[in-house]
Parts: structure tokens; sequence; C-alpha cells
């Protein structure tokens, strides 16, 4: 597990470059067992390689480069697979997921990308940012091999252009049934990597986040995936989006948290293997 605590193009509410420290601070509040899963994350061995560097510059852009290139300094020549590394990456805005997403890319031919998010993210930039949160799933798909798969479910906000792509490619599902349906189908050993933006969820039940959509989905919802999941290939995975400043009451940090502890008690089980 890793932080990456970046909001530089953060265009409505800043904040989640904090994410990563206030999801580790009220994790140590929550119980490590999980009743969804009945599992310990006690009994899973897992390391905490704490935050990537934003260096010491104002340039928004050279932030998010310094730390990037510490992601792929970190982990370098390593083979993932073979090694059996499974990295869950906190961020942090949603530009953040470009620097472990293109690792496992270019590491698994055939990886299945999944995409839980309120916003399609598919525009070619945004407010003058190239690597943009409102564009990170277009510059993953620069990296896109013919064996590549894209699945995207929560999208409930973008422009008629990024509605047009996600229809054209069929990359888009647009009930809990279709897209859990659609994850179940996914070859048991086929490499996957989740990619979460929180505010997937309805701001009702988690309000402390950047760009809050309503009619998002539930907690329940998410125990549906990953007891699915728990049976896939799971090989990484990013959480984004958290802005602990946005929520006072702490109840954000508290639904990450547990966000958090299905992934690594998953993420480890795999490891495990």
């Amino acid at each position: 597990m890793i932080g990456f605590g970046f909001d530089g193009t953060a265009c409505f509410r800043k904040g989640t470059r904090n994410g990563p420290d206030g999801l580790r601070a009220v994790s140590e509040d929550i119980e490590s067992y999980s009743p969804y899963l009945d599992a310990d994350l006690f009994d899973l061995p897992f390391y905490d390689l704490g935050n990537l560097s934003l260096g010491h510059g104002e340039d928004i852009e050279g932030q998010w480069q310094h730390a990037s290139d510490q992601f792929d300094t970190l982990f370098g020549d390593l083979d993932l697979a073979k090694h059996n590394v499974r990295v869950l990456t906190l961020g942090g805005e949603h530009s953040i997921s470009y620097a472990p997403i293109r690792k496992y890319l270019a590491q698994y031919p055939d990886l299945v990308l999944l995409h839980l998010d309120a916003h399609a993210d598919l525009r070619d930039g945004f407010l003058g940012y190239h690597y943009s949160h409102a564009s990170i799933m277009r510059r993953c798909l620069d990296h896109f091999g013919p064996e590549h798969q894209l699945i995207q479910y929560g999208i409930r906000s973008g422009t008629r252009e990024e509605y047009q792509y996600m229809k054209e490619h069929n990359t888009v599902r647009t009930s809990r049934k279709d897209f859990l349906e659609s994850v179940a189908a996914i070859a048991d050993e086929r490499p996957i990597y989740l990619t979460l933006d929180l505010d997937y969820f309805d701001p009702s039940f988690l309000p402390g986040t950047g760009t809050p959509e309503p009619g998002g989905e539930d907690f329940h919802s998410y125990v549906s995936l990953m007891k699915i999941l728990r049976n896939k290939n799971l090989v990484g995975a990013d959480v984004v989006e958290l802005s602990p400043e946005i929520d006072p009451t702490g109840n954000s940090d508290v639904f990450a948290a547990k966000i958090v502890r299905e992934l690594l008690i998953i993420l480890n089980e795999k490891g495990a293997r």
C-alpha cells in the first residue's frame, strides 16, 4: 500500500491531498475484521510504504510528475506477476492512478480495468492539463493493447462526446445487475485492476469527495462486488478522491477505510496463493 496525496488538477473542491493520511488515521479506530468476507487483516501480511513525495516546487505538473517518477522508480523493472506483488495506491485525485495503471497494463497484456466512478474521465484534457483527473481513463487508453478491456460502472456525469465513446466501445454498464454479471463472467485467472473513485458512492453516504454526484451506489453494492472479486484474480487497485476536510464528521473517512479494508483482504489473500 502506498499513498499519492496529490490534488493539483482538482477543479471543484480540493483536499484529496490529505486523503491517504486521513484514511490511515481513522483506520486505527475501526475493526480489522470484515464480517462480509469473514477475514481479519491481522491475519494477513501487508506493507504500508508511506506516501510518495511531491517534491518542493510549486509547479503542479512538476509535482505530479515527481511523484509518478517515484512510483516508477520504486517498482522499476519488478515483475509484479512473477513475484506476486499486488499494489494498492491511495489518492489523492484520480490523476494519480495513471502511474500504477500504466505499470499494470505494461505487465499484464490481457488486463481488465474496472473503473468505478461518477464521471467518465474520458476527456482528452481539462483546464489545460493533459494528465487531469478528468482525463485519466483517456490517458490509460493510450497504453491499451488489443487484449486489454475497460469496464466502467457508476458513471452519471460526462460530456456528450464521452458518452458517445462509451456507447461506441461498449465500456459502460448502466445497471448493477449488468455490471456484476460482467465481472462474474471474467475468467477466474484473468488479471483485474480496480480503480475506484469514491464519488462512485452516493454523496448521502460519502460526502467527503471533490466532485460529488447524486444517484450513486451504496456500500452493499460494493460488498457484492468484493464477494465476486474474491474468486477472481485481482492484481492491483487504487482508491482515490477522499477529501477529509470536506466532511468534518469523519463519516467519509470511516466509509473509505472500510472500503480499503475489504480490498486489502482480497489483495492479500490473492498474494498468499
